[in-house]
């Protein structure tokens, strides 16, 4: 299994999987253009993409679905409300290659399984995903709201795992946000904290995950080096770490 973040943060998320001889996209909310030029740096063509799932109808994840369908020829797989959702907010234009699926159900594609689990955060009918290529298992948990039950037992089940790691409540809490948005984040269905995120691994990961990429960093309220100081501080060097760019296409990451 082989893992590229192509980008991940507000200013837009998709990432790359390519597991049991299926390429997949999940989100799309960078251009085109920047995704087909990202993949190709890494050899890859965005054209080979057998499917593009997404998580939530936030723009910042679906904004450029329309455009990776009709200009690459990717077929869509998102739940009937986000879509509906979407389609309110952002201008996907024509769509015909739409796949739907329930959250918290599963999605075959040859030989992989990708299960979606429901979260809390204020998206609508929002999911994560752990990928299954009946060999290894990967996570990409970001816009998760709060740390909800079951979360730990999924990542105790991962080999690994692109976790979100958005704020660092200090920053959060004297950074130059309304109160209103600080309220959101920090809100049960905003985003996750440094703190929070690393707690959470140390609590689960165990043998089985061999490296975690923190993911979904805030550019006003967090930086790559505080969030990877934070986790060392809570769970120690055991675990291989990197920071998943909001500007750049990542290294592979290999399972």
């Amino acid at each position: 299994m082989q893992v590229i973040s192509l980008q991940s943060g507000s200013n837009g998320n998709c990432i790359y999987v390519e597991a049991g001889g299926r390429k997949l996209l999940f989100d799309a909310g960078i251009s085109g253009s920047c995704a087909e030029e990202r993949l190709a740096l890494h050899g890859r063509d965005i054209r080979a993409v057998d499917a593009l799932i997404i998580s939530h109808n936030h723009s910042d994840h679906i904004s450029s679905a329309g455009v990776f369908q009709r200009k690459f020829g990717i077929p869509l797989y998102v739940t009937p409300r986000c879509l509906s959702a979407a389609q309110t907010r952002c201008s996907l234009g024509k769509l015909k290659d739409v796949h739907h699926f329930r959250s918290g159900s599963s999605i075959r594609i040859g030989s992989v399984s990708v299960h979606t689990i429901p979260t809390p955060h204020d998206g609508e009918d929002g999911v994560a995903f752990v990928i299954d290529d009946g060999r290894h298992r990967l996570g990409i948990l970001t816009d998760l709201g709060h740390v909800f039950q079951d979360l730990g037992r999924t990542i105790a089940s991962l080999d690994a795992v692109l976790l979100e790691s958005n704020y660092d409540p200090e920053m959060l809490a004297n950074g130059p946000y309304p109160r209103f948005l600080k309220v959101r984040i920090k809100g049960p269905g905003g985003h996750i904290s440094n703190r929070e995120a690393a707690e959470l691994l140390a609590g689960a990961a165990g043998d089985r995950l061999r490296w975690a990429c923190l993911a979904h960093l805030s550019e006003e309220n967090n930086s790559p080096e505080l969030a990877l100081r934070t986790h060392r501080e809570v769970h120690g060097q055991g675990l291989s770490l990197c920071v998943a760019s909001r500007y750049a296409v990542s290294k592979i990451l290999t399972l």
